[in-house]
């Protein structure tokens, strides 16, 4: 069953159409909060947007992509949390809880080399302002196409583009300058 059929069906009442849904979305659901600033609070973050996006399910436009739709929602539950706790919202990426190597190196001092490198990658990460570590996640962690990064922050396309452009910049020269100093 694709998405706009579970949207139909749920929408009759049918809610194990949109079972489909949430068992489909709640892995990307829980990174997005996850890097997003939500930490160890990812879980009630996407039982609240799955809440929500279930009693706004009406207002979703039917020729739109639902996932955009729906994990702009948990951007907001997360930038919601985040401002409750009175600190800024901080890209909270637990290395050891995503052990990602599509080609995994072969010896241990590859495999330590590689996590040293990520880690200060998602550290540089950590220290972009807001909007750029914002994009930059949207983009390259969650790997959402540019429109559908706009979509999920509520911003333009353009804006998309520049604060992408700006981040990797930043990032560039945050690696070089660890690699000289």
């Amino acid at each position: 069953m694709d998405d706009d059929e579970a949207v139909t069906r749920a929408l009759a009442g049918d809610l194990g159409a949109y079972e489909v849904l949430v068992t489909r979305y709640s892995t990307i659901a829980h990174r997005t909060a996850s890097l997003l600033g939500a930490g160890d609070e990812a879980e009630d973050v996407v039982q609240e947007a799955f809440v929500k996006a279930f009693r706004h399910l009406r207002s979703f436009r039917r020729d739109a992509s639902f996932r955009p739709w729906f994990l702009r929602i948990v951007a907001n539950v997360t930038h919601d949390l985040t401002r409750s706790r009175g600190r800024r919202s901080d890209l909270a990426v637990r290395l050891g809880r995503e052990p990602y190597e599509p080609d995994g190196p072969d010896d241990p001092e590859s495999a330590a080399m590689g996590a040293d490198g990520r880690s200060r990658l998602y550290e540089a990460v950590r220290r972009l302002p807001d909007g750029e570590r914002e994009a930059v996640v949207c983009r390259y962690f969650l790997q959402l196409s540019e429109a559908e990064t706009a979509e999920v922050l509520g911003v333009r396309l353009g804006t998309v583009k520049s604060r992408t452009f700006r981040a990797l910049r930043r990032l560039r020269e945050e690696v070089g300058r660890e690699h000289l100093g």
